[in-house]
């Protein structure tokens, strides 16, 4: 149902600026538009956590990320071809199709065991996931969290205000949450939304060829591709091996990209435009793997079940106000900094969120939604608590 509220404001700003015949009637298109791309961005990643199993979610995830950079790549393209107006009307079309999909989804297994559906939230896990001895695992451990919740959080309407701010000082809601603050800065910093805003600005200062068209249709087919690509990465690698590699090599790349562009303005090396502008392809190339995908899909995988509708929440606030200061500081920064200057301050900056992302972050990959959040409120995975215990149990039996 959320979802289904979700697509209609979207729809709603498509019909608007179709009609739309003066400024203030494009803004309220956009203001609509940009309530249901917000919300779908998070809730489309719960929706692939909570019903794909451990195994395939983190490629349906990422596949996920890619769609939306496709789906960019495709409007940047109409819109070259097309007047705006038609470019509305044809959008229109994916929004039709996926509200009529939408409408046969069930609610989601861990919703309805959250509301004490158990019977029902059985009903939808098997139809999603099938019946096996993981997924009867997976099942139990989810219903019997829930069920140990519901039966101390029987509480009055002043109790359970006073619990929900009690929530915010818990160790499995901070630590979530602090893991994907770092995660929007390092979305962000990578210039992933920088660069096709002020594409004229940037690469005029690097050529001095003001045509961004071609350039921002080049970035959409590298990113789209890239996304596409570390969809099969994510499936056979871990989450953080793929994350840290590639993120630490696109920050080097960035680095060399920065530096050619500094030694050039100084005189001190031929300035050939086609090293810089090739270097941040292969940044964006390699960064596009993991950095800029991974952060997205956070959002369906570190959130408890308990804290997951105040914490997705956190998380499109984090994404917004992070995407805006970097939108808004990049003016300043490119004529304060030039372009060497400010992504080499980007550069550190997601350097910084990769170093603590590393210290904070789990390994996600064939984890179900109960084992992360075991994690979060223990520090380990359930299995090495156990194998601690069992290493203690043996150390005391050798003891004489």
């Amino acid at each position: 149902m959320g979802f289904i509220l979700d697509i209609i404001p979207g729809a709603l700003g498509l019909i608007v600026m179709y009609f739309s015949t003066n400024v203030a009637c494009l803004l309220a298109a956009r203001v609509l538009q940009g309530i249901t791309a917000g919300s779908t961005t998070i809730l489309g990643a719960i929706v692939i956590g909570e019903y794909s199993s451990p195994v395939h979610r983190g490629m349906f995830l990422n596949l996920k990320t890619a769609a939306l950079y496709v789906g960019s790549t495709l409007v940047h393209i109409l819109g070259y071809y097309f007047h705006w107006r038609t470019v509305a009307a044809i959008t229109l079309i994916p929004y039709l199709i996926v509200f009529a999909m939408v409408c046969t989804w069930p609610e989601s297994p861990s919703w309805l065991a959250s509301n004490k559906r158990f019977d029902k939230s059985r009903t939808v896990f098997y139809r999603l996931r099938g019946k096996t001895e993981q997924s009867e695992k997976e099942l139990t451990e989810m219903i019997e969290a829930q069920q140990e919740r519901q039966q101390i959080e029987e509480l009055s309407i002043y109790q359970s205000l006073v619990h929900f701010c009690r929530k915010f000082g818990k160790r499995d809601f901070v630590m979530p949450v602090l893991n994907y603050l770092f995660a929007a800065i390092l979305l962000e910093t990578t210039g992933r939304h920088i660069f096709p805003a002020y594409a004229v600005q940037i690469i005029s200062e690097i050529s001095g060829n003001t045509g961004s068209i071609y350039y921002t249709f080049a970035l959409d087919i590298i990113v789209a591709v890239s996304a596409t690509f570390s969809s099969y990465l994510i499936k056979i690698m871990k989450r953080r091996t793929l994350l840290f590699t590639t993120g630490f090599a696109a920050v080097v790349v960035l680095k060399a990209a920065c530096g050619y562009l500094y030694l050039a303005s100084k005189d001190l090396i031929p300035n050939a435009p086609r090293v810089p502008l090739s270097l941040f392809a292969l940044y964006f190339a390699i960064v596009n793997f993991a950095c800029a995908p991974i952060p997205l899909a956070l959002v369906g995988e570190i959130f408890p079940l308990e804290h997951r509708a105040a914490g997705t929440t956190i998380a499109g606030i984090l994404i917004s106000v992070t995407s805006i200061v970097t939108l808004k500081t990049t003016p300043f920064l490119l004529e304060t900094f030039k372009v060497y200057g400010t992504f080499t301050i980007l550069g550190i900056v997601m350097a910084i969120s990769l170093v603590f992302l590393y210290f904070m972050l789990p390994e996600t990959k064939d984890r179900t939604l109960q084992e992360i959040e075991y994690f979060f409120n223990h520090g380990k995975f359930r299995e090495d608590v156990v194998r601690n215990r069992n290493d203690d149990k043996e150390l005391v039996q050798m003891i004489p």
